[in-house]
């Protein structure tokens, strides 16, 4: 696999970029920037015309992931040229969050192949249930490693937008098929993020709507805890995520993403079970980016070829950029040591992460997770 990347920091247009590709054969190009950089002026078309042979797909963020640090209302580009290996594309409508697990089907359906190796996902950051979703997916493709992420709107969500081809889309899941022998598909995840407070049974909840814990209100409850945070609620949910705990152990994380007074409830970015026990996390600089770190140290613990030829992509929760603040950087470059150099990095602060981390059979939506998704193809 080869690959080329172009960066546009704030305010530098499409116009600035050399006549010609560096990669003009791209088979793939990967696209993550602001909502404000996807809404300019014939940015789409300017991009297939850049490269007419390669499927062009990305999504806005909460911050772009570089191998120079984390930046702002930027524009990353990559390019790809698969070449032992096969490429599927699938992009489909979003028309209800209720309908979020039988799209994952549908699109895992399409994709599936004795030969698939691995599916890669971007989907539309509000109006799809990532649990749902990546449940779907999973369902129909049992031991497939699917990795990717929930776009962003640098954390108002109002709305998120994705690049298919020449078209700006909102309300869209696109997927990546990754076939053949060659292909290196894998990845890791961990948050980094400590329980504290006693913990909470959920005792009325519908998917990913949390109605009452321990048989109280959900909504007082969390502002208790939360407490001069609550009048800034739900931007200032990103700093308090749940952990849905597997005994002693945190299981997987959840992210606030809306609040309603009428009803008391919380929302979040992925379902919390009726029965489940949750905790409040809370975390610091150090711990997220040992969480980084062991997310990549996942990855060299595989029976994979780390080779110069690879390129990781980054998804990580806007939560996490909150938190971290001037040294979010710190996290990506904890990546980077561990991968080497010579690994290609991209990636984007998203409103939830699909990995399948330790065990590549089995992926999920996780929140204020760093995740990597690994891609790359055995030397010829």
């Amino acid at each position: 696999m080869k690959f080329e990347q172009e960066h546009l920091p704030a305010k530098m247009g499409l116009n600035k970029l050399p006549s010609t590709s560096p990669l003009p054969d791209a088979n793939w190009v990967l696209v993550f920037g602001s909502v404000s950089r996807f809404n300019d002026r014939g940015f789409a078309k300017t991009l297939k015309k850049r490269y007419p042979k390669a499927n062009i797909i990305g999504c806005t963020t909460s911050g772009e992931i570089t191998d120079d640090g984390v930046y702002d209302d930027s524009l990353h580009i990559t390019a790809m040229q698969w070449e032992r290996s096969t490429l599927r594309f699938i992009s489909k409508p979003v028309n209800s969050m209720e309908q979020s697990h039988a799209l994952g089907a549908q699109i895992a359906g399409e994709l599936r192949m004795d030969d698939l190796k691995g599916v890669f996902v971007l989907s539309d950051g509000l109006n799809v249930n990532g649990s749902e979703l990546v449940e779907g997916l999973q369902e129909v493709l049992p031991n497939v490693p699917i990795t990717g992420g929930l776009a962003g709107d640098d954390a108002k969500f109002t709305k998120t937008l994705l690049i298919n081809n020449d078209k700006i889309e909102d309300r869209v899941v696109i997927a990546v098929g990754i076939y053949g022998d060659d292909a290196i598909v894998t990845s890791g995840a961990l948050g980094g993020w400590n329980p504290y407070g006693p913990p909470r049974r959920i005792t009325k909840s519908n998917k990913n709507i949390v109605y009452e814990m321990d048989n109280k209100p959900a909504l007082p409850l969390y502002k208790m805890y939360i407490g001069y945070y609550a009048n800034e609620l739900p931007a200032s949910g990103l700093n308090f995520p749940f952990a849905i705990m597997d005994e002693k152990n945190v299981n997987v994380i959840r992210t606030l993403l809306s609040i309603n007074e009428k009803e008391s409830s919380l929302t979040f970015a992925g379902n919390i079970a009726e029965g489940s026990t949750v905790r409040f996390l809370k975390s610091d600089h150090d711990s997220l980016v040992m969480g980084a770190s062991e997310a990549a140290r996942q990855i060299l613990q595989k029976d994979v070829d780390i080779n110069d030829k690879a390129l990781a992509i980054c998804v990580s929760c806007v939560g996490r950029k909150l938190v971290m603040e001037s040294q979010v950087a710190d996290e990506v470059f904890a990546v980077q040591r561990l991968l080497g150099l010579q690994t290609g990095i991209t990636g984007f602060y998203s409103n939830g992460e699909i990995c399948s981390g330790e065990d590549d059979g089995h992926s999920q939506l996780h929140n204020q997770t760093m995740t990597i998704a690994y891609l790359s193809e055995h030397n010829a």
